[in-house]
């Protein structure tokens, strides 16, 4: 059998861009999402803030592996990478194609081990939510001025020798109580319960403070687990924590009354510094001397009030006497005061009338007789002729009430034409 006759065909000849293109596009497809383990080397951060690296394996092998962390994920890290460190980094695989090398684009990275602990911190966390161990309804207001306050630590651990520091210059009256137990470590969670608990039985201090200094995710695991952080949430005593440094944290924060950043800062926020105190006794004795100076002048006002109301009844009457006298004088002025105004306007009068004509003649005159039977009731005579008489006691004082009269006190009636003298029979005041 004859084989039918096939042409040779052509050679696909590949432009380098085109083989690089080629095989980034068979890399992003295979590989669009992983994520590598290996050691940090040659860790550099560019001015632009874009990170440079090479990941070498971490089993001894002489595989390494080019790594590009943009300005964006790396501004996300929670440490600072350095050389040696064993790492696990999320990205994808893709080739850099000015030089046509193969590298790895980082999303993220973390420490290795952290991964898994990490999960179990937000899966446990999730868990004591749910029951209501980290609500604010259970936060607990912390005395203002401890008398003695305890501290859970390590007795080698630097964090208890920044409290005792912070005390001894804030306030050095403070009596501090150590419950020691070991802060790292696998004995660590069952030490750190039993402190507690013996804390809250002993009810010795005012305020509980859970501290020790900062590390990585697993030196802190103690204080992630779920005895400890429930043995803080059941603590009769407020309590305090100041675990790790500000950028850690731990569930026992969470349970806890009051989280502090650092073990100084838990000290700080239950040791107020003896300035603050002399400033607020200053601003207290203030107030109390503006409210001792407010009482005693309103008790001043009503002493004089009430002396203003004691006041003898002769010396009333005299001040009352006082005060007609000046309402008569007011009335005499007056009336000479009306006399001079009517006398003038009478001078005023007649000088227009000399000066008006005969027709205007008859309106002045009309006038003047208004102002004249003005001034006549004015006089005091006239009033008197009317029927009316002025009363005088024997000391020639007005009498203007029946309250001032008794019967048989004789009294002078002042008439238009004289003088009589009578007496009393009866007063009858009106209401």
């Amino acid at each position: 059998m004859v084989e039918p006759f096939e042409p040779p065909q052509p050679r696909v000849i590949w432009s380098v861009a085109s083989l690089v293109h080629a095989v980034a596009d068979a890399l992003a497809a295979r590989f669009s999402a992983c994520t590598v383990a290996g050691e940090l080397s040659g860790f550099t951060r560019a001015s632009s803030g874009h990170c440079y690296f090479t990941l070498k394996d971490c089993n001894g092998e002489s595989a390494s592996l080019r790594c590009a962390m943009f300005k964006r994920a790396g501004g996300l890290l929670q440490f600072l990478p350095t050389d040696g460190q064993q790492v696990q980094l999320r990205g994808r695989l893709g080739v850099y194609e000015p030089r046509g090398e193969l590298q790895f684009i980082v999303e993220s990275m973390q420490r290795s081990g952290e991964g898994a602990l990490y999960e179990k911190f937000l899966l446990l966390k999730r868990k004591l939510e749910q029951q209501g161990l980290f609500d604010e309804s259970r936060k607990r207001v912390l005395p203002l001025w401890p008398r003695r306050v305890g501290v859970v630590t390590s007795l080698d651990a630097a964090a208890l020798h920044d409290v005792t520091s912070s005390f001894a210059r804030r306030l050095p009256h403070v009596e501090l109580i150590v419950y020691p137990s070991p802060v790292q470590g696998a004995q660590a969670p069952d030490a750190l319960v039993a402190a507690i608990l013996s804390a809250g039985t002993r009810r010795e201090v005012d305020i509980l403070l859970v501290c020790r200094g900062g590390g990585s995710i697993e030196d802190l695991w103690a204080f992630n687990d779920e005895r400890v952080v429930r043995a803080v949430a059941d603590c009769p005593i407020p309590v305090i924590s100041g675990v790790g440094h500000e950028t850690d944290v731990t569930l026992v924060d969470f349970a806890a009354d009051l989280r502090a950043p650092t073990p100084t800062a838990a000290a700080e926020l239950c040791a107020r510094s003896a300035r603050d105190a002399a400033a607020d006794l200053a601003r207290l004795a203030a107030a109390m001397q503006r409210r001792v100076r407010q009482a005693l002048d309103t008790q001043a006002q009503r002493v004089d009030s009430v002396a203003v109301r004691l006041l003898r009844p002769a010396e009333a009457l005299h001040r009352h006497t006082r005060v007609l006298d000046t309402h008569s004088y007011r009335l005499v002025t007056a009336a000479h005061r009306a006399l001079d105004a009517a006398h003038q306007d009478l001078h005023a009068m007649s000088e227009g009338l000399k000066r008006a004509t005969a027709g205007s003649l008859q309106v002045a005159t009309h006038r003047i007789d208004r102002l004249g039977e003005r001034l006549r009731g004015l006089d005091p005579d006239a009033v008197l002729k009317r029927g009316y008489a002025w009363l005088l006691d024997d000391d020639g004082r007005a009498l203007t009430s029946a309250r001032q009269l008794s019967v048989g006190q004789a009294l002078r009636a002042v008439l238009s034409d004289g003088e009589a003298v009578a007496c009393v029979t009866s007063v009858t005041p009106r209401e």
